[in-house]
């Protein structure tokens, strides 16, 4: 039976599940309602619910919100719909068109879960009287004498620490995640136990405002500007060709170039004011330094002579160990090829998520220092 560290009787407990409309938020508001919890479900329409009726696996569409509703209805717990749609806009989607703009490669999930779906669905909890927010993200919150602590998820396949690191300690004392201890398998085994129509659902694929995985054409709908044309150069100053905007290109991408050269190349950086693409053989795609910005730390102060970590720089990769100094620098004890501008960096000791930032670029490092 889940029980949640609240110090206050379970029957007296009231707790918002948000439910996104998928099995694994649909269980936690099962098991929670099961154990004895009075849950609300409240799930966020993020974009035009006519348009994303048409699009199958997205997170927070039309048939999601319908699901969700449905397994509230099943049972038999209250469920609010919040129309977020202008706010995801400005936090969210425009968020991540300029990111493009500046020749970055952004992760608007990290972006949802740090506006939308933590710092604002947190707020409406509490406006509801509720002692906790629980959600369905495969990752783990313990107790220590210092406070809540953050975790990877035991299951590392299904873990989502990546996509969570921006939780402030406020966020994670009210905050939390009842399938952290579970794999995914077990999730749907329990699904099924409950009757849930979503026991079998798939899992939402790529971001649920990007169809078809077409990142270019939302921006550019977002920023025209995005296609005007720029040069493509090799590292040693060589013009080798023409783009149709840099919104078409990410650090560490091989494909697409549309360049003929004896080398396979791939992109080294991105010169928005310039326009300018910059590529070159895989080598040249090295860094063993880096430095990030807009810092959400959970666990105690970095010392000034830094401290021993591992970080991950993309959410599947493997963790690697790294140095983290106070002013955001990140020394890798190796080269590491394709580290994206853009994307986060978050650091571990362990399984615990000691917390990270965005990884920034060259030319705006050097003017941080």
């Amino acid at each position: 039976m889940i029980r949640l560290a609240i110090d206050k009787p379970v029957a007296k407990t009231r707790v918002v599940v948000a439910m996104s409309g998928g099995v694994d938020s649909s269980t936690v508001a099962a098991l929670l309602h099961e154990a004895g919890y009075e849950v609300i479900g409240i799930t966020l329409q993020l974009y035009d619910f006519g348009e994303t009726l048409k699009k199958k696996g997205a997170c927070c569409a039309g048939q999601d919100i319908h699901d969700a509703k449905t397994v509230a209805e099943t049972l038999g717990i209250p469920h609010y719909v919040l129309n977020y749609e202008n706010l995801f806009k400005e936090s969210v989607m425009e968020d991540f068109a300029e990111s493009y703009m500046r020749g970055e490669t952004p992760v608007p999930c990290i972006r949802c879960n740090q506006s939308v779906k933590f710092r604002d669905l947190l707020k409406v909890a509490k406006d509801l009287g509720a002692d906790g927010l629980a959600t369905g993200h495969y990752i783990q919150r313990f107790e220590s004498p210092n406070g809540p602590e953050l975790h990877r998820g035991a299951d590392f396949g299904k873990d989502q620490s990546y996509f969570l690191f921006a939780t402030t300690a406020e966020q994670l004392a009210f905050t939390h995640f009842p399938l952290g201890g579970m794999s995914k398998e077990e999730t749907r085994n329990q699904a099924k136990r409950f009757g849930l129509i979503v026991a079998d659902k798939p899992d939402s694929q790529d971001i649920c405002f990007v169809p078809n995985g077409d990142y270019a054409k939302v921006v550019a709908r977002l920023r025209p500007q995005a296609l005007e044309p720029g040069e493509i150069l090799h590292v040693d100053g060589r013009v080798l060709g023409q783009h149709e905007g840099v919104i078409h290109f990410t650090v560490g991408q091989r494909k697409g170039l549309k360049i003929a050269h004896p080398e396979p190349l791939y992109v080294i950086r991105i010169e928005p004011q310039t326009r300018r693409v910059i590529v070159g053989e895989k080598e040249a795609l090295g860094k063993a330094q880096f430095s990030i910005k807009d810092i959400n730390w959970i666990a105690d102060s970095i010392p000034a002579e830094g401290m021993s970590v591992e970080i991950r720089v993309r959410s599947s990769q493997p963790l690697m160990p790294a140095t983290i100094y106070p002013d955001g620098r990140v020394e890798l004890f190796s080269a590491y090829p394709a580290i994206s501008p853009g994307q986060a960096c978050v650091a571990y000791h362990g399984t615990r998520v000691l917390g990270g930032g965005w990884i920034m670029r060259e030319d705006e490092a050097q003017k941080a220092a």
